[in-house]
């Protein structure tokens, strides 16, 4: 018994040392994006957009079409999809939500090089406390998770923007440790 307890106990690796010595190399979730893509605009797209709405407490953006895809009644500049970012406190709670739906568990496959990752809901009804109403029906969307350092403010800011140095870039290695660590998620 003493065995299993021992063998489930994690190890502390390289990166958490690092980390607890430089706290500027210690990864963060910067954003988590929601995708929802219906295909059409109408009721079908507004009932998405609403349980979006439902979901985050914010006012999804609508995305349109690029192009006319006549194959699928796609009419240029129409509104086909709805999108909400959240950053802070806010993504961290909704994160775990999302990831209680996929039981915790991600494939490695669906991290990328800069340790951001990406999955789907196939259905909104199984994240945790998600509202249900029979009139609106189900969706699905993908999610996006964003991961940075502190520091990576030098990208995006206005004035005097600068690039990341290549010492400071995430890596998927430490992404892996960051989520199995922060979220308690299963890499599979």
């Amino acid at each position: 018994m003493s065995d299993e307890v021992a063998e489930t106990k994690l190890i502390p690796s390289q990166f958490e040392e690092e980390w607890k010595k430089h706290p500027m190399r210690k990864p963060k979730l910067a954003s988590v994006i929601i995708n929802s893509c219906v295909g059409e605009s109408g009721p079908s797209f507004e009932r998405a957009k609403e349980i979006l709405r439902q979901i985050t407490d914010r006012e999804p953006v609508e995305r349109c079409a690029k192009e006319t895809v006549r194959g699928f009644n796609i009419r240029k500049d129409e509104a086909i999809a709805a999108v909400i970012t959240l950053r802070g406190e806010e993504a961290h709670q909704l994160l775990k939500r999302f990831l209680y739906a996929k039981d915790f568990m991600i494939k490695e496959s669906s991290f990328d090089k800069q340790g951001n990752f990406s999955f789907g809901i196939t259905e909104h009804v199984d994240i945790e406390n998600a509202p249900f109403d029979p009139m609106l029906g189900t969706i699905g969307f993908n999610v996006t998770v964003k991961l940075e350092r502190p520091g990576y403010r030098l990208k995006y800011r206005q004035r005097k923007r600068q690039r990341i140095s290549k010492s400071h870039i995430l890596t998927k290695e430490e992404a892996l440790e960051y989520v199995q660590k922060e979220f308690k998620v299963q890499i599979i």
